[in-house]
């Protein structure tokens, strides 16, 4: 006669079988990365999320060892790279470090080869990058409140200068036009330095540009910064008040660089992920390296990585069809 297990055996049995994907997962962890990992920037070499990917891959080498390799695939606007990197094995061994190109492409271009929403899994907004905007010294306007009334007392008079059509510079110059029904014409430029340059030249009226590229032009006077358009001031540049001190709450936005991997990458590993790049940027050594180059620390979850990507989507998309700008 077949002899059947006792209760309390079969209840080890069942618990013994719970604990071996846990068990699995742990290991995994623990081998993870088992050979150099691969991390795509979908832009050329020396732009911010260049610079970032390469500072915390390097990181990330020196804390889990094994090599964190950067590759850039530029092209389309980010469009190559995101596609390459959404056709990785799912294994934690290709990792996209990107800006918000990745939810500005979506509704900028007429199709992308990529779906944000289902061929990746965020891991963090690891840093942001705000938006200062500057203008010629010989600008009679000392605050955003002067320079509006400025524009409005001479339209068509007034230009800005970005670093290329939707960016998040000309992005931020269209949401400043728009909102506030100013007459300004856009005059985009091949890099930030080279708008930034333009103004400082007296090319170009004003610019909504990065602050590291910003900056030194400030402090020699021969630009003039009026406000930065995210949440919180610029640790680069402490002084200067957000746009929501300056009386204009509507208008916000910033650069972000984040990292995300292939969808159905493994929970664990993108945990492993985001607890290491967290970690890294809030050691006091590395704050300080971000902050001189004009990064503030963000270190989010990837649950609040997904819900940026949609608020922004949402809020961009709006500008766009506002402005009616258009792929070329």
């Amino acid at each position: 006669m077949l002899k059947l297990p006792h209760r309390r055996q079969l209840l080890h049995l069942a618990a013994g079988a719970a604990a071996l994907p846990a068990a699995s997962r742990i290991a995994r962890a623990q081998s993870y990365p088992s050979r150099p990992v691969r991390v795509i920037v979908p832009f050329g070499v020396g732009g911010p999320t260049d610079i970032f990917a390469r500072v915390i891959a390097q990181r990330l080498s020196e804390n889990l060892g094994r090599q964190f390799y950067v590759e850039n695939i530029g092209g389309g606007g980010g469009n190559i790279g995101y596609a390459q990197t959404a056709k990785g094995a799912p294994d934690g061994h290709t990792l996209l470090v990107t800006s918000n190109s990745y939810v500005i492409n979506p509704v900028f271009f007429d199709k992308v080869p990529y779906d944000p929403y289902k061929d990746f899994d965020p891991v963090t907004v690891a840093v942001a990058l705000t938006v200062v905007l500057s203008v010629n010294p010989s600008v009679p306007a000392k605050t955003v409140a002067e320079l509006v009334s400025l524009i409005k007392a001479n339209p068509g008079k007034y230009n800005f200068a970005s670093g290329g059509t939707a960016t998040q510079s000309h992005l931020s110059g269209e949401q400043f036009r728009v909102a506030l029904g100013l007459d300004l014409v856009h005059v985009p430029f091949k890099s930030g330095g080279d708008s930034t340059a333009s103004v400082v030249a007296g090319h170009t009226t004003m610019t909504f540009g990065s602050p590291a590229q910003a900056v030194q032009s400030i402090r020699d006077g021969s630009l003039r910064a009026l406000s930065v358009a995210s949440k919180a001031r610029s640790q680069l540049l402490p002084d200067i008040p957000t746009m929501a001190e300056a009386g204009y709450p509507e208008l916000e936005g910033e650069n972000w660089m984040g990292v995300l991997v292939p969808a159905k990458t493994p929970k664990d590993i993108v945990t492993l992920l985001h607890r290491e790049i967290v970690k890294s940027i809030a050691s006091p050594e590395m704050k300080e390296r971000l902050a001189a180059l004009g990064f503030d620390p963000v270190g989010g979850t990837p649950e609040e990585f997904t819900a940026r990507i949609k608020g922004e989507t949402v809020t961009w998309g709006k500008v766009i069809r506002a402005a009616n700008i258009k792929a070329e």
